[in-house]
C-alpha cells in the first residue's frame, strides 16, 4: 500500500494510520477514529434523526471499517472509503427498521388474536435453563479475554456503563475506549466461532 502523491495531505496521513492499523497498531485504530467519529455521528444523526441510534450506528461503522481495513485500497481517500461503510450500514438500519412491525400494528394483530393475550410474558423452565447456560458460556469466553479486554466488556455490558463512564472509570480517552471495545468484541466473536465449532 503505497503512499498516493494525488491524495491529500489529510488523506495520505491517514494512509499512514491505515498502515500501523493494519499492523495492529490500536493507537492508530484510536485516532483515526478521534479523526472522524464526530463527523460520522452527526452524519448519521441527520439520517437517523436519533441520538441513540446515531451513537450505536457510528459505532457499528467503525467496527466494520475497521474489521475489513486490510481492503482499503488508497485509490480514493479513507474517509470516503469509511462514509460510504457508515451510509450504507445505515440504510440497511432504516430498511429493516421499516419492515419491523411498529408497537401499533403489533398491538393490532393481537387485538385480532384473541389467544395472543392467553401468552405468558415469563419464560418458561427449559427457556430459563437455557438462559442460564447461554450466561455461564459467555461468562467463561468473557474470561479467556486478556484483562483489560474482560474489564471493558463487564463494565460495558454486565455493569451497563456508558462509554463516558468507562472512560472516566478507566482514565482514557473516548477514542480509546471505543476502539478497545470494537476490539474486544471481534475477540469475543472469534471465540466464540472457534468454541462452537468444537
Amino acid at each position: 500500500m503505497e503512499i498516493k502523491p494525488d491524495l491529500s495531505e489529510k488523506a495520505q496521513y491517514d494512509l499512514r494510520l491505515v498502515k500501523l492499523a493494519v499492523d495492529g497498531d490500536e493507537k492508530a485504530f484510536a485516532e483515526l477514529m478521534n479523526r472522524y467519529r464526530d463527523s460520522i455521528y452527526y452524519m448519521l444523526l441527520k439520517m437517523v434523526n436519533n441520538p441513540s441510534d446515531a451513537d450505536d450506528l457510528t459505532i457499528e461503522a467503525f467496527g466494520k471499517a475497521f474489521k475489513n481495513i486490510h481492503l482499503y485500497t488508497p485509490n480514493y481517500a479513507f474517509s470516503t472509503w469509511l462514509f460510504r461503510i457508515a451510509t450504507n450500514n445505515c440504510i440497511d438500519f432504516i430498511r429493516k427498521k421499516k419492515s419491523a412491525p411498529t408497537a401499533i400494528e403489533q398491538q393490532q394483530d393481537e387485538q385480532d388474536d384473541p389467544a395472543a393475550h392467553l401468552q405468558s410474558d415469563m419464560p418458561g423452565p427449559e427457556e430459563e435453563m437455557m438462559q442460564q447456560q447461554k450466561i455461564k458460556h459467555l461468562s467463561h469466553v468473557v474470561s479467556q479475554l486478556k484483562p483489560k479486554y474482560r474489564r471493558l466488556i463487564e463494565l460495558r455490558y454486565y455493569q451497563e456503563y456508558s462509554y463516558e463512564e468507562i472512560a472516566n472509570e478507566l482514565n482514557l480517552p473516548l477514542g480509546t475506549v471505543k476502539a478497545q471495545i470494537f476490539r474486544a468484541k471481534e475477540l469475543l466473536y472469534n471465540i466464540l466461532i472457534k468454541t462452537d465449532n468444537i
